[in-house]
């Protein structure tokens, strides 16, 4: 009996990746219907009022000018489709001019596509399919490219900070206060959590400097054009908001080029940080699994096959050495190295970029991989030249898987 529960823990643990995945996959449905509760109990008694509103005038109109409701809503089908095709009451600016094809590429490329422009033809939708393959890859590996120069950034930019800091509290010893740069904190790295911190800062500077733009340029409630920056820059595009639309502006190129930018660094931010995050929801994801994974060990008296196990949250190396010996490090970096890394849930090794002051992709799709993960992935050399190797975030946990399933062929 005992080996075959000793078997389920073993099957437990091997299967770390499966449980993760399924765990999540829990979460995102629960989460999915605890939205959709708050959003029917919020939205719908205001979707039947307007309804209600809606066939009262609509009943009012067909009596005042004696039209049939079918004419009626024959009339407004066909006034939908001209919405559609870009045709308003209002003087707005052509939506196909070189201008509004340029805004609507844009919309395109970034996956935000408000709706608002949307091609008709047949050759349009086809050649839509061909240009946003490319398109959309193109911009995708761009955002992981920012996202590796912002963290190599806030990683240097933290490690001063933190090296002044040090300088200025006298606890050096005297023979370094004057000779810093031999130790140049070798083992430092930043932490996950600050770097989330600063970007979730800088979004919300973005946002509110973009929004009070928008409320007088648009004519929009600065809670709105709050609304809008984050449907804009998180790519959600609902389209129910879309600016510079308006056929004229009050200095309307320096206006365009300004939305431009603050639409582009505005989804750059909020991409990074969605990464970030996902790295700290992965944390609380192996936390929940280890939490899982002891309380059926205890059931199976089995509680200590798990107790050095590695953790992105409560990391238990020595453990795990004793029981696999120590783990390669396929870029070179020495094991208590990262060790110190994931011991304070930092994500950067400083040391490699204190050398160059930049950091490859390889090594920041190592070092995310990771943190997410809680320890490092074995990957035979061979893989740095089988072309899966590189990339951040959700690009670069892809490499990592493709690389080990192409060595395994």
């Amino acid at each position: 009996m005992m080996p075959g529960r000793l078997r389920g823990c073993r099957s437990l643990h091997f299967n770390e990746d499966n449980g993760r995945f399924v765990l999540l996959a829990v979460l995102i449905v629960v989460y999915l219907l605890c939205g959709a509760a708050v959003f029917s109990a919020i939205e719908r008694p205001s979707e039947l009022r307007a309804h209600g509103r809606w066939h009262g005038t609509l009943l009012n109109f067909s009596e005042t000018f004696n039209i049939s409701l079918r004419e009626l809503n024959s009339f407004l089908r066909e006034y939908e489709a001209a919405i559609a095709a870009g045709i308003r009451a209002d003087a707005l600016r052509p939506r196909w001019d070189f201008t509004g094809a340029f805004y609507f590429v844009g919309t395109v490329v970034s996956t935000i596509g408000f709706g608002m422009t949307t091609p008709v033809t047949i050759a349009g939708k086809v050649f839509l399919i061909f240009y946003g393959l490319l398109g959309c890859a193109a911009t995708i590996l761009f955002f992981n490219l920012f996202l590796e120069r912002i963290i190599t950034l806030l990683a240097v930019v933290m490690k001063a900070v933190r090296e002044r800091r040090i300088r200025n509290s006298g606890l050096l010893p005297p023979g370094l206060r004057h000779d810093f740069s031999a130790y140049s904190l070798p083992g430092w790295k930043p932490s996950v959590y600050h770097v989330m911190l600063i970007l979730g800062l800088s979004a919300i500077t973005i946002s509110c400097c973009a929004s009070a733009m928008y409320s007088p340029v648009e004519g929009w409630a600065y809670l709105d054009s709050l609304y809008f920056c984050f449907v804009t820059f998180s790519t959600i595009g609902f389209g129910d908001l879309v600016s510079s639309q308006s056929a004229s502006y009050e200095y309307q190129s320096l206006y365009r080029v300004v939305n431009f930018f603050f639409m582009l660094m505005g989804v750059c931010c909020i991409y990074s940080l969605f990464n970030v995050i996902s790295i700290v929801i992965k944390q609380v994801l192996n936390w929940m699994l280890e939490k899982m994974s002891c309380l059926f060990c205890q059931r199976c008296n089995k509680a200590n096959a798990f107790l050095g196990r590695r953790n992105a949250i409560r990391p238990g190396s020595k453990g795990r050495q004793a029981r696999f010996g120590p783990t390669p490090d396929p870029d070179g970096l020495c094991d208590s190295d990262t060790e110190g890394r994931r011991l304070s849930g930092e994500m950067i090794s400083m040391k490699d970029l204190a050398a160059s002051n930049k950091v490859s992709l390889a090594i920041m799709q190592k070092q995310l991989s990771e943190s997410a993960n809680g320890y490092p992935r074995t990957v035979c050399g061979s893989s740095r030249h089988n072309g899966f190797s590189g990339g951040v975030g959700a690009l670069g946990i892809m490499n990592n898987r493709l690389a080990e399933t192409s060595n395994s062929r």
